[in-house]
């Protein structure tokens, strides 16, 4: 795990499942990394990449449990539903990702569902989940992450391809990293290798 950030109130944020690691720098454009477990090492690379070479800054986040998120997420929609009269509560995840800027990349090293599993309580942000859906065969954490494409190129890519759908950036760019990165746009789906 990445050292602890100086912040004052950081073992509840860890318990409520959710932290900030860093903010974004300056840059012209702006997207959330979140990551969880071990998948840091490869989304705080992406970062640093994405503002060297692509002009995009990064706040990053540490999710340290995808289950509490969801959980006080649903507790959060069952308790505005019962409560129609009162003004609506906000899960912690939609308090804490919803009002940012650029979309939101979730990165795991377990299967893309888990971070998904929160993607509707971000409503007003394009949220992409990469995750390792599949069965993969590899000697190492490293060969294993490129596989399933959750390696810092391709959570660069996935990041610029994002920005691309909001039409912030042009596609062509997006094409450009693929080249750069040496990705192979025509390998077959992890999911089916």
């Amino acid at each position: 795990m990445p050292p602890r950030p100086a912040v004052a109130d950081l073992d509840a944020q860890i318990m409520r499942g959710l932290y900030k690691l860093s903010d974004a720098g300056a840059a012209k454009h702006h997207a959330t990394l979140v990551f969880s477990g071990s998948a840091h090492s490869a989304v705080q690379a992406a970062g640093v990449e994405l503002a060297a070479r692509w002009d995009v800054s990064c706040d990053l986040w540490s999710a340290t449990s995808y289950k509490t998120l969801r959980e006080n997420a649903l507790d959060v929609e069952r308790w505005n539903r019962l409560h129609p009269t009162s003004s609506p509560r906000q899960a912690d995840v939609t308090r804490l990702l919803d009002d940012g800027a650029g979309p939101v990349v979730a990165v795991t090293d377990f299967m893309r569902i888990v971070p998904e599993q929160v993607a509707r309580f971000v409503p007003s942000r394009l949220f992409v989940p990469l995750g390792t859906d599949g069965f993969g065969r590899s000697d190492t954490r490293e060969a294993l992450r490129r596989h399933f494409e959750v390696d810092m190129p391709n959570i660069v890519v996935a990041t610029l391809h994002a920005l691309a759908r909001t039409g912030e950036l042009k596609p062509e760019l997006v094409a450009d990293a693929i080249a750069h990165y040496g990705l192979n746009p025509e390998s077959i789906n992890p999911q089916y290798a």
